[in-house]
C-alpha cells in the first residue's frame, strides 16, 4: 500500500468536502471522478470503439455521463499467484441523491409578480429539509450544433432559488405533522416580475435564457434538459474535535469518493481492480446506467475478451471475483435510540458497517461477511454490523440488483450516517479514512475459489 497523504484524515475529508461541493448532481460527480482518473494517468475508453488493453494499464469508461467504471489490469498477465484465472475485485457505489428535477416548461407565473419553477421529486428525500435555504440549478442540456446534437453540463454557481415556508400564523399545524404537497408547497421562487407588461413578457423565458447563457448557447438551440435543484449550503467539518462531516449528498458520494481514493492508492495486484459507480439508485436502478442495467456485465465481458478470454474464461473469472456494494448505512440516532436494533447499533466514527437482511435486501451472507472482515482486519480498520429492527422495513440498495446481472459473492457495506436523505446529512470523519484504507487493501488483494463457501484471500505484500 502507498503510504502518503491519501491516508491522512484532514487531507481526505477536505478533499471529500471539495468533491461534494463540486458535485451538485450525478453528471458533475462523474465529471469530477474523470478528472481524478485523468490526473492519475488513466486512459478513457468509449463504449463504441474497440478496446486495446495493456498489462498494468488503468482505464475508465462512462455511460450517459452519469455512471462510470474504472479498472486496472494486473502487471504480469491475468492469472493470480496460484495460477488460476484472475478475478474482478469490484467496489460498486452510486452517485445520485434525492433531489428535485426541474420539469419542461418550468416557469410558473403567480399573482403577476412572482416566478416559480415547476419541479418533481426524484427519490425519497426529506422534503422539510429543502425549505428556507439557498438553492440553484445544475445538470445537462442537449443542444443543436452544426456538427450534430451535443450534451453540455451546466451549473448555476450562485444562490438563485428558495422554497419559502408558509408562516406559522397561516399554518398552525406545521409543527404537528403537517403533510407536504410537493406540487403546492414546494415550488421554488425564482424571480420577481415587474407589473410592466413588456417586462413580464421578457420574463417568460428567463430561466431557459439563464441556462442557455451558462451553457454558452442560444436558448432556441436547446432541444431538451436534465436539470435539478441543488442545495447551496456548503459542507463542513464540525464537532468538538472536527470529528463529524455535514454536507449534502454524503449518501452515496462519500463511498464513491473513498473507494476511488482507495483504487488510486492501491498497489497493482494480481486481480483486476474495478471501481464502479452507478446512477439512479435512488429511484430503483432500472435505467441503462443503473445497477439493474448491463453496464458492469458489458465492461467485464469486454475486459475478458481484450485479454484473449472466451465465455468459459469469463465464468472462471467470476468464481474468483467479489463485489463490495458500498452505500451508506444508518447510525443510531442519539434522539431516537429506540429505532435501532437491540444488538446491532452502528455509531458515527465506529467503523465500516456490514449490512445484513434476512430477506436479502442486502447481499451479505456468512461467507461474504467473513471475507470483508478479513479485508478490514488487514487494513486495521474496525467494523460494525447493521440489521433493521425486526418490526421495521428497511431500505434496499444496489448490491442485490447488481448481482442479478453479475452473479458473484457480494457484501453490502456502508459508512454510518445520520439524517439520510436530508438535503444536509451527517457522518463521521474517521470512517471516510477507514473506507479508503479498506478499499486500497481490497483492490490489491486476490480471491481464489476452492468450491462453494471456501476461498483463499491473498493480500498484496
Amino acid at each position: 500500500m502507498k503510504h502518503n497523504c491519501l491516508f491522512q484524515k484532514e487531507e481526505i475529508n477536505r478533499g471529500l468536502l471539495d468533491f461534494l461541493d463540486k458535485s451538485p448532481v450525478s453528471f458533475y460527480a462523474v465529471s469530477n471522478m474523470r478528472q481524478m482518473l485523468d490526473a492519475a494517468g488513466a486512459e478513457r475508453l468509449l463504449e463504441g470503439t474497440r478496446w486495446e488493453l495493456e498489462p498494468g494499464g488503468m482505464y475508465y469508461v462512462t455511460r450517459n455521463d452519469s455512471a462510470l467504471i474504472a479498472f486496472r489490469l494486473p502487471a504480469d498477465g491475468d492469472a493470480n499467484g496460484s495460477g488460476t484465472m484472475a478475478g474482478f475485485q469490484i467496489i460498486a457505489s452510486h452517485c445520485d441523491s434525492p433531489f428535485f428535477k426541474i420539469k419542461t416548461n418550468a416557469q410558473i407565473t403567480s399573482e403577476k409578480n412572482y416566478l416559480t419553477l415547476n419541479i418533481e421529486k426524484y427519490g425519497g428525500m426529506i422534503c422539510e429539509s429543502w425549505f428556507d435555504r439557498p438553492l440553484s440549478a445544475a445538470g445537462r442540456i442537449v443542444v443543436r450544433t452544426p456538427e450534430g446534437v451535443e450534451t453540455r453540463l451546466v451549473c448555476i454557481d450562485r444562490d438563485l432559488l428558495i422554497i419559502p415556508h408558509l408562516a406559522i400564523h397561516m399554518n398552525r399545524e406545521v409543527n404537528d405533522g403537517y403533510k407536504i404537497n410537493v406540487q403546492k408547497d414546494m415550488m421554488p421562487l425564482f424571480a420577481g416580475v415587474s407589473a410592466d407588461a413588456d417586462a413580464a413578457q421578457t420574463a417568460d423565458g428567463a430561466f431557459l435564457q439563464l441556462i442557455a447563457e451558462e451553457g454558452g448557447v442560444r436558448a432556441q438551440d436547446i432541444l431538451d434538459t436534465d436539470l435539478y435543484l441543488y442545495s447551496r449550503v456548503r459542507g463542513t467539518m464540525l464537532g468538538l474535535h472536527n470529528e463529524y462531516l455535514a454536507s449534502g449528498r454524503l449518501d452515496d458520494l462519500q463511498c464513491a469518493f473513498a473507494s476511488l481514493k482507495g483504487f488510486l492508492a492501491a498497489e497493482v495486484g494480481s486481480s483486476i481492480a474495478v471501481h464502479c459507480v452507478y446512477d439512479n439508485e435512488e429511484v430503483g436502478s432500472g435505467s441503462k446506467q443503473g445497477a439493474a442495467s448491463t453496464f458492469l456485465k458489458d465492461v467485464l465481458h469486454r475486459i475478458n475478451a481484450a485479454l484473449g478470454g472466451d465465455e468459459e474464461t469469463y465464468q472462471q473469472r467470476l468464481v474468483n471475483s467479489f463485489v463490495i456494494s458500498a452505500d451508506n448505512a444508518h447510525a443510531v440516532h442519539p434522539n431516537y435510540t429506540e429505532k435501532a436494533d437491540p444488538t446491532n447499533r452502528p455509531v458515527l466514527n465506529g467503523g465500516i458497517v456490514i449490512k445484513y437482511n434476512a430477506s436479502q435486501k442486502y447481499t451479505t451472507d456468512a461467507v461474504s461477511g467473513a471475507i470483508f472482515r478479513e479485508i478490514c482486519e488487514a487494513a486495521e480498520v474496525p467494523v460494525q454490523t447493521f440489521w433493521n429492527r425486526s418490526d421495521q422495513t428497511g431500505g434496499s440498495t444496489l448490491g442485490n440488483i447488481s448481482t442479478s446481472q453479475v452473479a458473484v459473492n457480494s457484501v453490502d457495506i456502508g459508512l454510518p450516517q445520520l439524517a439520510m436523505h436530508s438535503s444536509y446529512e451527517l457522518t463521521g470523519a474517521e470512517d471516510t479514512v477507514r473506507l479508503v484504507k479498506a478499499a486500497a487493501i481490497f483492490y490489491a488483494a486476490s480471491l481464489e475459489s476452492r468450491g462453494d463457501g471456501n476461498y483463499r484471500l491473498t493480500m498484496c505484500e
